[in-house]
């Protein structure tokens, strides 16, 4: 009794593949198609991941950004393919994208401080005012770039500390780069007694920035007296060198005007007040 049973179910089963087997063909075609338009969807996201990557980099982007956009560029692809599938075998992608935007705002609110930094730093990419190795002041520091993440930039001050910045404060504030430019302009005030010569003084200062090669002489030089100060002639000295000679120009030029300015028996004053007393009679 039993086997007849299961002839029975077994030719019920069969009676209803053949009545819908128009249905399942339709079905399984579909199902093939969803997993060709998987598989080549894949192969696409990864030639189009590694090929934006390969074009960051060789656009001197640093390693980290090419990474983090080659692997979002990827998972934009696989998000969209994976769509694509579920919509071949009948699901409604309406409901797929409402359900990911739904998600996609509950998480943007979540994560809001997260998403400013976020877009900061995909600006940071793309308008490049910094880059590794270059070194800025960031309003509250000063330091050499050594990394730019998609949330935060790192920064090595002259005292050898590491300061993490949130990228969406150097895109709020003013970035100003001391390294972009070749060249860079240095600046003295040299304060002499008021009982100078002022020609005899220019005169020394400007050869002393004439013997210095590392000063770019096509370049304006520039030496004046800036201000009769209360105890002082104060005389500015302006000259251009290149950047990576900016600080060891400025030292040794500071300490060859003290020498030229000896030579020609130059003082340099000391603040000094001059004190009056007067003698009142007793009447």
């Amino acid at each position: 009794m039993e086997e007849l049973n299961v002839v029975h179910d077994i030719n019920h089963v069969g009676n209803w593949v053949l009545r819908n087997q128009e249905i399942l063909f339709g079905y399984l075609i579909n199902l093939i198609s969803a997993m060709i338009i998987l598989i080549i969807g894949l192969f696409i996201a990864k030639i189009v991941s590694n090929g934006v990557y390969q074009v960051l980099i060789t656009r001197n982007i640093d390693i980290t950004i090419a990474g983090f956009l080659s692997a979002l560029m990827k998972y934009i692809i696989i998000t969209l393919v994976f769509i694509a599938a579920l919509g071949r075998i009948g699901v409604q992608t309406t409901s797929v994208i409402a359900i990911l935007g739904a998600a996609g705002m509950a998480i943007g609110l979540a994560l809001q401080g997260s998403l400013s930094n976020f877009a900061a730093g995909i600006l940071l990419v793309t308008l490049r005012p910094l880059k590794t190795g270059e070194y800025v002041d960031l309003e509250n520091v000063s330091g050499t770039v050594l990394t730019i993440q998609i949330f935060y930039t790192t920064l090595r001050t002259l005292d050898g500390k590491i300061v993490v910045v949130p990228n969406n404060k150097i895109i709020s504030g003013n970035i100003i780069n001391y390294s972009r430019e070749p060249a860079r302009r240095n600046e003295f005030i040299i304060s002499v007694s008021y009982d100078s010569d002022i020609d005899l003084v220019i005169k020394v200062l400007r050869k002393v920035i004439e013997n210095e090669e590392r000063v770019i002489k096509d370049r304006d030089v520039v030496i004046g007296l800036s201000e009769l100060a209360p105890s002082s002639l104060n005389f500015i000295v302006r000259c251009w060198s290149n950047n990576n000679d900016l600080n060891i120009v400025y030292w040794d030029l500071m300490v060859k005007f003290k020498k030229a300015l000896d030579e020609n028996n130059i003082t340099i004053p000391y603040p000094q007040i001059d004190v009056h007393l007067h003698k009142h009679k007793n009447i």
